[in-house]
């Protein structure tokens, strides 16, 4: 049993500093001390900041005179004893100690208590209980009085409870002194004697519940008995000497109406300064009031209404150009099926890809990002995409259309083809439709079932596919003769390796991968990966699930790698060595060049693909091993197109998107809209032209993230439970949400509400009630509105 330690509050018969005493009571809890005893003689903050109590609880007893701020900032398990009466501040900033005084307490009680208990066996001073808070996690906070309050107890009240019990009150009408409650907002107060006024514009008197009411008497047990009076229960415990005041809602207060200008200039000014008051014979001017706000054309500033003008930057960080946004207004408006839907207008792999390949530029790009919130979850609606529906398609025209590759890019510019009329044909050198997505992404990545099926509706639409066809040039000059157009989608087939002795040790990353789906990949215990990429990620998880103890991933730079792939990687006990600079490949290992040899049964290496260009003519300009297009991926060969890793290695997302431009280009001249000719400069196609690949979308600009307003959302959510609550916190950048927030604050009512065909609508503004304030574009929540300076008269 720990022995109780005695700290005097002087010593040599000189009273401590308050830091002193505070500081040995600090230094015993540390040694272990948990009941101590203080000999106080007028120190501040006795009993705060024991932080130790909240794992174990300590004791505290003070005799002799406390000081100001007793228990301030007390912790949760601590328990201070004074006996006697206190000083000024007892338990502020109290953050759930309890408090027991055997006697009257100061001023300032409980000031800014968020939890914790504080029980006072006599009366309070004035300003007691004032700016208390409640966290709904945590017990709010309590304050007992045996009792009556000084003036102006509960000011500005915002949580917890008080109970003052009135036993021997000077006056049994004013047990809460003058003026209590003004400004209360929260929390409640028990208690006993004559109702008494309270602030009318804060605060109300409410009945006593029958719970209310056992909580009341139940506590009134436990209070009695910690300040030893237990013997006044009968006294106290009688329910109709009790009343409960508690803090009006909003809607509830009563506000002030305030005078016209014309009332004041008549009741006030010249009343008591103008005309028959105190300067009222010194002036004949008209003082009567100015318009000084004006509307109409005197209007400094004018608002626009500029709904879809803008393109969101979701939208706007897709290489696909999906409108993320759009879908997620449809959930919104509860037609999930035609959000699910309007993915396969923009992608054929709206599951495989934004739901589980794709590291989501969109979500990088969400504006909620600017605000420490967490991006809508587009991965959840993706994932939906396996339910899509294809549109109807219209009937093919007489124009063929060669695809050659059956990967992501390839199937994405069939699928587009065939949406707009063209009849596409497929041609690949596999055995299977699908490139990479279907030969080497490990399944983990991906469920097999859903990119099946994806890949079965994809043949549904193009039903025109040849595989375990290799083309050489002669096989392409034929298709091109028979085809109106071209399109290779052979992306980046031959791996990089390295010129160093050893090399032909060395296992790609592609036959690895390939080898690992058709479940004939072996490696040994210990694993060397030279590239430290996504890909290289990929072979570090598949090399753990088939038996290796150790992964080991070098590369010349730090790493690239990010999002599930390393994640992965790393769960798996991958590690990850930069910069190393390989030497040799030998028996042992690899070999660096600083001489440090890093064991291995297997290395593969994972520095990138490149394109294989044999088959195609010269006349298809290229430059540094990849196929130079322009800004609609036509190449030199005004009927042939390249998309995907052949212009540029990239993401499966910035593969379909080209595909998605490359459609619109050939649909486009087979219309008529577009000349066959090269016109534009090469190298144009590496940037994104959404503008292009939605050519009824007249958003070309990307919204400024500036003009949103995040000060709607709770920036306490850190991950989506639904589809309809993801919905619910997009902040539908420059898209108008229909909230009806800029009619309801606009101080003039000058905003309304049209409704136009179709569904449509829009926010108009009536000029002559406007005076250009802002209160709309400074309120909505989408960047709709702005300000314009109104153009002056002339």
């Amino acid at each position: 049993m720990q022995s109780i330690i005695h700290i005097d509050g002087k010593e040599n018969g000189v009273r401590l500093e308050s830091r002193i005493l505070e500081e040995r009571i600090q230094d015993a809890v540390k040694a272990g001390a948990r009941e101590l005893t203080i000999d106080a003689c007028g120190q501040h903050g006795i009993g705060g900041r024991l932080w130790v109590s909240k794992d174990e609880s300590v004791s505290v007893k003070v005799t002799g005179a406390s000081g100001q701020r007793l228990g301030s900032l007390g912790f949760p398990g601590t328990t201070i004893e004074v006996m006697g009466p206190g000083s000024d501040d007892i338990g502020w900033l109290n953050a759930g100690a309890e408090i027991i005084v055997h006697g009257n307490a100061g001023n300032g009680i409980c000031n800014a208590m968020a939890q914790g208990k504080v029980y006072v066996g006599g009366n309070v001073g004035s300003r007691c209980m004032t700016m208390t808070k409640q966290n709904p996690r945590f017990t709010p906070p309590e304050l007992w009085v045996l009792g009556e309050t000084g003036d102006y107890f509960a000011e500005f009240m915002a949580g917890g409870t008080a109970v003052v019990c009135g036993f021997n009150a000077h006056d049994q009408a004013n047990v809460l002194g003058y003026r209590p409650c003004v400004g209360m907002v929260g929390g409640r107060i028990f208690y006993r004697g004559q109702e008494q006024v309270i602030s009318n514009a804060d605060a109300k008197h409410v009945p006593i519940s029958d719970e209310d009411w056992a909580w009341l008497e139940e506590n009134l047990k436990q209070y009695l008995q910690k300040i030893e009076k237990s013997e006044l229960f009968d006294i106290l415990a009688t329910r109709d000497q009790w009343h409960q005041a508690t803090a009006k809602s909003p809607y509830e207060k009563v506000t002030k109406k305030r005078k016209s200008m014309s009332d004041f200039r008549s009741q006030v000014w010249d009343m008591e300064l103008g005309r028959g008051g105190l300067v009222g014979d010194l002036t004949s001017l008209d003082r009567s009031p100015i318009g000084l706000i004006t509307s109409g054309e005197l209007r400094r500033f004018a608002p626009v209404w500029e709904n879809c003008k803008y393109m969101p930057p979701c939208q706007a960080s897709c290489p696909s150009g999906i409108p993320v946004q759009k879908r997620w207004q449809l959930v919104r408006e509860g037609r999930l099926a035609e959000a699910v839907d309007l993915s396969l207008e923009y992608t054929p792999f709206p599951a495989t890809v934004c739901g589980y390949l794709c590291p989501n530029l969109c979500m990088e790009g969400c504006t909620r990002g600017l605000g420490s919130l967490k991006p809508v979850d587009a991965k959840m609606l993706g994932k939906e995409g396996i339910n899509a529906h294809p549109p109807m398609l219209p009937l093919s025209s007489d124009k063929k259309v060669a695809v050659i590759g059956g990967g992501p890019a390839g199937i994405s510019v069939a699928w587009q083809l065939r949406l707009k009329g063209h009849k596409a044909s497929v041609f690949d050198m596999d055995e299977k439709l699908g490139g990479k997505l279907q030969a080497s992404i490990p399944a983990n990545r991906i469920p097999p079932e859903v990119l099946a099926a994806e890949l079965d509706r994809a043949r549904e639409i193009i039903p025109h596919v040849r595989l375990e066809k290799k083309l050489n040039r002669d096989d392409f000059e034929a298709i091109r003769s028979d085809y109106d157009f071209i399109v290779l989608a052979t992306g980046a087939q031959r791996p990089r390796t390295l010129p160093v002795p050893g090399n032909e040790r060395l296992i790609t990353a592609t036959d690895f991968l390939k080898a690992c789906k058709h479940g004939d990949a072996d490696v040994g215990e210990r694993v060397v990966i030279i590239g430290a990429g996504n890909v290289g990620c990929d072979v570090a998880t598949e090399a753990a699930r088939l038996g290796a103890k150790s992964m080991t991933l070098i590369d010349v730079q730090k790493p690239m790698s990010f999002g599930k792939e390393r994640e992965e990687a790393e769960k798996a006990g991958a590690q990850f060595l930069w910069p190393c600079f390989t030497k040799e490949i030998t028996a042992e290992g690899v070999l660096l060049t600083d001489g440090r040899v890093i064991p291995a049964d297997t290395v593969i290496i994972s520095i990138g693909d490149t394109p294989d260009l044999e088959a195609f003519p010269e006349n298809i300009a290229r430059e540094r091993g990849f196929i130079t297009v322009n800004d609609v991926n036509q190449t030199t060969d005004p009927k042939v197109f390249a998309i995907g890793d052949l212009v540029k290695l990239g993401l499966l997302t910035q593969a379909i998107g080209d595909g998605r431009r490359a459609a619109q280009a050939i649909d486009d001249i087979i219309s008529g809209r577009r000349p066959l000719s090269v016109t534009e400069d090469m190298h144009e196609g590496l940037k994104t032209r959404l503008e292009y690949m939605d050519p009824g979308n007249h958003m070309s600009e990307t919204i400024d993230y500036s003009r949103m307003n995040l000060a709607y959302f709770d920036p306490r959510l850190g991950a989506f439970d639904s589809l309809d609550q993801c919905a619910e916190e997009c902040s539908s950048c420059g898209v108008c949400r229909d909230c009806g927030i800029c009619e309801a604050i606009c101080p003039r009512g000058a905003i309304s509400r049209e409704a136009l065909p179709d569904n449509e609508f829009a926010m108009v503004c009536d000029s002559e009630k406007c005076i250009g304030c802002g209160f709309c574009a400074g309120a909505c929540p989408c960047g709709i509105w702005t300000l314009i300076p109104n153009t002056p008269l002339e």
